[in-house]
């Protein structure tokens, strides 16, 4: 929560409309309301969405209003053009971690092919382009992967698509990683097959550049 209320912070202010098109656990959520900002709640899976209701069932002191739909980030015809004025959201690593297990074909989180999955990061990317103020921010979090002990810039090939729809990046914040799923496995995988765990993610923060 430390991550996404300091990116709050930074860059919003009160009362602006966020958006979180992968709302997850729903902690993007809590910490907007808490800080008295708007903001609207996606996500293909019900039981996230489910999640996010229930983490938001305590009261605050302020006007703040929570929109929850379920949608996929490709498609965001709801929102209108230039309504948000900060996006935050945190993509699944292609299929490192399955979501929904394969049964929401829609789930980004079932893509293994790095190069399929980063052109459906490219429609998201066309799509928070379009709903975001000119002049705001979009961070994102994502990290890397290996496929056959090789190692893949998934964060890079996504932080592409981003400037290729039309953002340009302002910051790359290194995050390092704790509480890795699996760590334990996977140092003792690392030294038999000598390679490095990745313990880090990238932060990226894009800008929506006025245009005149």
């Amino acid at each position: 929560p430390e991550v996404v209320r300091n990116l709050i912070l930074r860059y919003s202010k009160e009362k602006d409309h966020l958006l979180d098109c992968m709302i997850g656990g729903g902690t993007t959520a809590i910490e907007a309301k808490i800080l008295n900002r708007h903001i609207t709640c996606i996500d293909v899976n019900e039981e996230a969405l489910e999640r996010t209701k229930k983490s938001l069932n305590f009261e605050v002191k302020n006007q703040s209003k929570q929109r929850i739909q379920k949608c996929d980030a490709r498609d965001m015809s709801f929102i209108k053009d230039g309504e948000i004025d900060f996006i935050l959201t945190h993509p699944p690593y292609a299929d490192i971690i399955k979501y929904s297990d394969g049964k929401i074909k829609t789930d980004l989180s079932n893509i293994h092919d790095i190069e399929n999955f980063v052109e459906e990061i490219e429609k998201v990317a066309k799509e928070l382009y379009r709903v975001l103020k000119p002049g705001k921010f979009c961070a994102i979090l994502m990290g890397d992967t290996r496929r056959n002990k090789m190692y893949q810039p998934l964060a890079f090939k996504v932080m592409e698509r981003f400037i290729k729809v039309g953002f340009t990046l302002k910051e790359d914040i290194i995050k390092r990683q704790f509480n890795c799923k699996a760590t334990g496995f996977w140092v003792t995988k690392s030294k038999e097959a000598n390679f490095l765990l990745i313990m880090h993610e990238h932060l990226f923060i894009f800008l929506k550049i006025i245009l005149y």
